[in-house]
C-alpha cells in the first residue's frame, strides 16, 4: 500500500519525509523510569472521557510497543476500545500517532521485545504470556505486565529543529 502525505506548511517548507520520524522513533531509548522521551498514550474510558498516561515506548518493525498492568486504566480502556493515540516529543520533531493497540501474547514476539528493551537498558523477561522485571515505576503496578503493539494509521509531525515543516501522513500498511 502506498503512503500518502499532506504538507500542512505548504507556503513555508517542503513536506517532511516519514523516514525522519522513523529514524527518531528507532532511537527511542528506554532508560528506566522516565528516562524518556516519554510516550504519552491517550485512550478512551468506557464513559467516553479521555485518559492519558506516560509509557516507555519501543519502536520496532513499524509498531510502538509498551507495557501496561492487566488491571490498569489504560489496559481496561484498550480492552474495550483498541483505538488510541500517542504524543511524543522527539529530538527535532513533535509527533502524534493515531491507530490501534493489540495485546501481544505470542512467545516469539514477547521474547524479541523483552530482549530489545533489555538491550536498551530496561531489562524485561517473559513470564507466561506477559513480561516481568525486578522493578517498577512508582506510578505503575508491579509486574507482570501485558505487552501491547500499537500500529499507527495516521501521524502528524511538526518540526521543532532548524529544518521546518509540518506534515500529516496516512500510513495505511506502511512498515517503517
Amino acid at each position: 500500500m502506498r503512503m500518502e502525505s499532506v504538507n500542512l506548511d505548504r507556503d513555508q517548507s517542503e513536506p517532511l519525509p516519514w523516514s525522519r520520524a522513523v529514524a527518531q522513533l528507532d532511537r527511542l531509548k528506554p532508560r528506566g523510569g522516565s528516562g524518556g522521551p516519554t510516550c504519552w498514550l491517550a485512550t478512551t474510558r468506557p464513559d467516553g472521557r479521555s485518559h492519558v498516561a506516560g509509557v516507555v515506548g519501543l519502536w520496532q518493525r513499524g509498531a510502538l510497543y509498551f507495557v501496561s498492568g492487566p488491571k490498569s486504566r489504560k489496559s481496561l480502556n484498550l480492552e474495550a476500545d483498541a483505538r488510541c493515540s500517542f504524543a511524543i516529543s522527539l529530538p527535532d520533531l513533535d509527533l502524534v500517532l493515531d491507530g490501534m493497540a493489540a495485546r501481544v501474547t505470542d512467545t516469539t514476539t514477547l521474547s524479541r521485545i523483552a530482549e530489545a528493551y533489555t538491550t536498551r537498558g530496561w531489562p524485561l523477561t517473559v513470564m507466561d504470556d506477559s513480561l516481568t522485571a525486578s522493578f517498577w515505576a512508582p506510578t505503575a503496578p508491579p509486574p507482570p505486565w501485558h505487552l501491547y503493539a500499537f500500529t499507527p494509521v495516521t501521524a502528524l509531525g511538526v518540526a521543532t529543529g532548524s529544518d521546518p515543516g509540518a506534515t500529516r501522513w496516512h500510513l495505511g500498511n506502511v512498515v517503517g
